[in-house]
């Protein structure tokens, strides 16, 4: 774990490696690897580590009492989760953090992040409370957006929905998902089967062009 590519990560944003350093010894840090598939943390779990991708990526997902499965958010390299439980340090997670892929979790203890001897905190303090909130304000406009997404009534509908919104966050009418299709459908909260036939639908009307999760989109969709 080399400092200098940890300050490219926005939960670091403009620290200098000295605060960095400052802020892993701090918060007690720990590295550990998972495999593809594997739970980092459980529903009901409390937590007073929020987890930080250093590689590979994570799945946020909800699990209902019938074992139906849906996927709240993709947490790529360099992004955060359970920050919010780790805060809170006694709130059990509704949720469980999955590794998407094989990936390495950083994790810090924020629990006591306020919490300084000092009469003044350090620097390094500041700037990650004030990165955190940007980073949480962030995460609410991606969970307002499923919200918007899963809204709508038909599986075309949603699927243009996502669509057109990756789309326009990556400035291109070509782009990649970070879903596999089962995890599609989980994230839009459809049936998968029923999510493959529509996507052959608006292959064969030219609406979309696809392989994998590789997306083009036609420009008047």
């Amino acid at each position: 774990m080399k400092i200098s590519t940890l300050k490219n990560f926005v939960i670091f944003k403009g620290m200098s490696n000295e605060e960095i350093k400052s802020a892993l010894k701090s918060l007690s840090y720990e590295q550990k690897n998972y495999k593809k598939g594997e739970t980092i943390l459980h529903a009901g779990t409390i937590t007073k580590k929020m987890g930080i991708v250093l590689s590979g990526s994570v799945t946020i997902e909800s699990i209902d009492i019938l074992g139906n499965r849906s996927i709240l958010s993709h947490v790529a390299s360099s992004d955060i989760f359970a920050e919010t439980y780790a805060f809170l340090a006694n709130e059990p997670m509704a949720v469980n953090a999955c590794a998407n892929e094989d990936c390495k979790i950083l994790f810090l203890n924020i629990e006591n992040i306020t919490h300084s001897c000092n009469y003044d905190f350090e620097s390094w303090r500041i700037k990650l409370i004030i990165n955190l909130l940007a980073i949480s304000s962030q995460k609410n406009l991606l969970l307002s957006n499923r919200i918007f997404h899963t809204s709508a009534k038909t599986i075309r509908e949603r699927l243009i929905s996502y669509l057109s919104f990756v789309s326009l966050k990556e400035k291109n009418n070509e782009f990649k998902i970070p879903f596999d299709r089962q995890q599609l459908a989980d994230y839009l909260n459809v049936d998968r089967t029923a999510l493959s036939k529509e996507i052959s639908k608006m292959k064969k009307e030219g609406l979309i062009m696809c392989r994998k999760n590789h997306f083009s989109l036609n420009d008047s969709m």
